[in-house]
Formats: structure tokens, C-alpha cells, sequence
């Protein structure tokens, strides 16, 4: 992999499935554990150095985004890790910090996930939104807005049409890694 920085920190090193991709440009760093069919997209960072970040399989982080995490405090000694379950597809240039999303869900581009949030299965946080410390979107809900507020329910049909955008990026994110290794 040309131009990704995998970085230890405090002793952790990142642990990153073999089939997943990462882009060039990406910085990995500390305690991250990344599965199988993960695709992390071009100048992605993911820093897991105060606390730790997991990302589930065939989750996708697109071009630009940010994650990270929040460490110990007096009033929360667990910190904020940063959970992200299966299946989960993160847009361009978004902001997922000491947060959980549930596997499936979906935030938009340039959206911000803060701490202590948890966006619910199948649920979408919609473009440009903002969802504030500690927030809670419910299984198949969509919001939105800055700060985030319940728009409406998440239909069969968009949750699965969410799904196909998994199986596209597990596709196309085989195909760059196969690009970026015959160099």
C-alpha cells in the first residue's frame, strides 16, 4: 500500500483484516481494528490514540472523513470509543467521533456524529447534518439538519437500496486494491 500511514500509539498497534482496502493517503493510528471486506477510502484518518475505534465488516468510510475518539474523563472512565458495526457506509468528508452506529446504518456526507450518539440499524443521519453530544436516532429513522431532528421512518425499499451501496463499495473497493497492487 503506497502512502498510508499505519501508526502505533501507546502500544497499540492497528490491526487490519488482509481483505480489507485502504486507500492511499489514509493514516491509521493506534488502537483500530478494522474487518474483513472494510474499504476506508482515499485520505481517510482514522486516530484511535486515547481511545479505540472499531470498524465492522464491509463498513465503508468514504474520501476525507475523520474518526476518532474521546478517552477517559472523571464523570465517564470508559471514555468514548468510536463502535462501527457491519455494513455501516459513511459519506465523504464526514465527522465520527467517540460515537456507536449500529450495523447498518448509514451517516451522509459531511455530516458530524459527536460523542456519546448512537445512530440505530438501518437509520440515516442525512447530508451536512449535525447530531449533537448524546443523541440517540432510533432504528430506521431518518434525520437531519443542524442540529440533527427526526425527518420521517426509513421504508423497506431505501433500507435496501442502503444495502445494495454496501455490496457496491465491498466490489469496488476489491477492484482499487487489485489497481493499487499491480502498481
Amino acid at each position: 500500500m503506497n502512502d498510508v500511514s499505519i501508526i502505533s500509539v501507546n502500544g497499540k498497534t492497528p490491526r487490519i483484516d488482509p481483505s480489507a482496502f485502504i486507500a492511499p493517503g489514509c493514516r491509521i493510528i493506534g488502537d483500530v481494528t478494522i474487518g474483513p471486506d472494510v474499504s476506508i477510502w482515499y485520505n481517510c484518518v482514522l486516530r484511535a490514540d486515547v481511545s479505540h475505534i472499531v470498524v465492522g465488516a464491509r463498513s465503508n468510510i468514504q474520501d476525507g472523513s475523520v474518526v476518532h475518539c474521546d478517552g477517559p474523563m472523571p464523570h465517564r472512565p470508559e471514555g468514548f470509543p468510536t463502535i462501527i458495526g457491519e455494513d455501516v457506509l459513511i459519506g465523504h468528508l464526514a465527522m465520527v467521533h467517540g460515537c456507536t452506529l449500529a450495523d447498518r446504518a448509514f451517516v451522509g456526507l459531511k455530516a458530524t456524529v459527536m460523542n456519546g450518539c448512537r445512530i440505530g440499524s438501518d437509520a440515516m443521519l442525512a447530508a451536512g447534518a449535525l447530531l449533537t453530544e448524546n443523541k440517540e436516532i432510533p432504528d430506521r429513522e431518518l434525520w437531519a439538519g443542524s442540529p440533527a431532528r427526526r425527518v420521517r421512518e426509513i421504508g423497506d425499499a431505501q433500507a435496501a437500496g442502503m444495502q445494495m451501496g454496501v455490496a457496491h463499495y465491498v466490489m469496488n473497493g476489491r477492484m482499487h486494491k487489485a489497481a493499487i497492487d499491480q502498481g
